[in-house]
């Protein structure tokens, strides 16, 4: 008996492990892939910049200072890119692993939040670059000056990295938060939480959001208010859902 516990406990680590290979083989070969193309992913992430820039009069482009920099821009553009595409397929290795551990009515349940998942992360950073992103670089745009009064005229000329490494932690930051349903869903099927405790909590709650967006985001109101809206309505999505979940388990029991 104890041998065949040690035998199974095995066969699941070389399980595991070969899972863990395999995502980092696929997340390596996309990585690869996307650093060949990273000037064409470089350009659709600069264009919200493009777009909010272009018909304001000045003659605008991006800089860098460093002889590095655009290269290793490029490399964290690609790694961004493969971790987004691969992230569904790590997702999937996951599954598999746990899934044959699972009852069929366990695996029904689990299923709905692995298509969700993605879906939901992927609506965070659609939000951030078609509206988010083109808001806030306006309203930073707002405080240049043409010199009349400081005798010096302030321009922004944004540098190649921090502009890109800034988009991509919006990205991942909202592609994150938007996973709130997920989470209090999940918390509610294993009885965490319920629909009575997030409504009572609801006012706590709403510091919570706005508190995380001003950490998550940078000091201005536009991404701020862009990132806590949706999570608040989010909370009452998921309160909404919190609701079916108990009402389905009621009509099971």
């Amino acid at each position: 008996m104890k041998n065949d516990k040690e035998s199974g406990f095995i066969s699941h680590l070389t399980e595991l492990r070969s899972r863990i290979i395999n995502s980092f083989i696929f997340l390596l070969i996309f990585f690869i892939v996307s650093y060949f193309f990273a000037e064409y992913l470089y350009g659709f992430l600069v264009e919200p910049y493009a777009k909010a820039i272009k018909d304001d009069g000045v003659e605008r482009r991006l800089i860098f200072t460093a002889l590095q920099e655009t290269f290793l821009t490029y490399l964290k553009v690609a790694f961004f890119a493969s971790f987004f595409v691969t992230s569904p397929f790590i997702l999937i290795q996951i599954w598999k692993f746990i899934a044959p551990g699972l009852y069929a009515h366990e695996k029904s349940a689990i299923m709905p939040y692995l298509i969700v998942t993605p879906i939901l992360f992927f609506l965070g950073g659609a939000l951030v670059y078609y509206l988010v992103m083109p808001l806030a670089i306006k309203f930073f745009l707002s405080f240049e000056s043409s010199g009349i009064v400081t005798n010096l005229p302030i321009q922004l000329e944004a540098k190649v990295n921090e502009y890109l490494s800034l988009i991509m932690k919006l990205i991942f930051a909202f592609g994150l938060s938007f996973q709130l349903p997920v989470v209090l869903s999940l918390l509610a099927r294993i009885g965490v939480v319920d629909s009575v405790f997030l409504k009572t909590r609801r006012k706590y709650v709403v510091v919570i959001i706005f508190a995380a967006a001003a950490i998550l985001t940078p000091p201005d109101p536009i991404t701020q208010i862009g990132l806590a809206i949706p999570l608040l309505i989010l909370y009452e999505l998921s309160i909404f859902s919190v609701s079916i979940i108990e009402k389905k388990n009621k009509l099971d029991a």
